[in-house]
């Protein structure tokens, strides 16, 4: 994780950007090497889990993040070209580690839960042909787990 980027509205309420990398280790199949790919993600933690955020994480910490995915559009000052931003709004973080360097375990509030979806119908007559899937796996969240 990069440094933290701290900002206050002018309501008042703390934003925390901040820089999560994610590394994925996979065999390549044409030389037989393990590699590694590292990839760089936004984060940005909005009211009291900015604020845990600025205060607990530093560069290096290990972070679990549990959010959406957002892409902001913005114009350029100089070019005043459209420019897109992809960030994780993060709803949920929790510092993982110990005292070494990472900071202790600390959770922000949860989000709120997600609704479960109905159980599976128990005979194929209750199968409703109308509906192909349940639209409760089209949500765009996900975790990452930064080590």
């Amino acid at each position: 994780m990069a440094a933290i980027l701290k900002r206050v509205t002018c309501l008042g309420d703390a934003i925390a950007t901040l820089s999560v990398a994610t590394t994925d280790t996979y065999n390549n199949k044409q030389t037989g090497q393990r590699e590694e790919l590292t990839e760089w993600h936004r984060v940005v933690f909005f009211g009291k889990t900015a604020e845990v955020a600025a205060q607990y994480l530093k560069k290096g910490s290990q972070v679990y993040v549990e959010g959406s995915i957002r892409t902001r559009k913005w114009q350029d000052k100089e070019t005043g070209q459209d420019r897109y931003s992809t960030e994780i709004r993060g709803d949920r973080m929790q510092m993982l580690g110990g005292r070494d360097g990472a900071g202790e375990q600390h959770s922000a509030p949860a989000a709120p839960p997600r609704r479960q979806p109905d159980p599976a119908p128990k005979k194929m007559d209750d199968l409703d042909d109308d509906i192909p899937f349940s639209p409760i796996g089209l949500q765009s969240r996900f975790s990452v787990l930064v080590m």
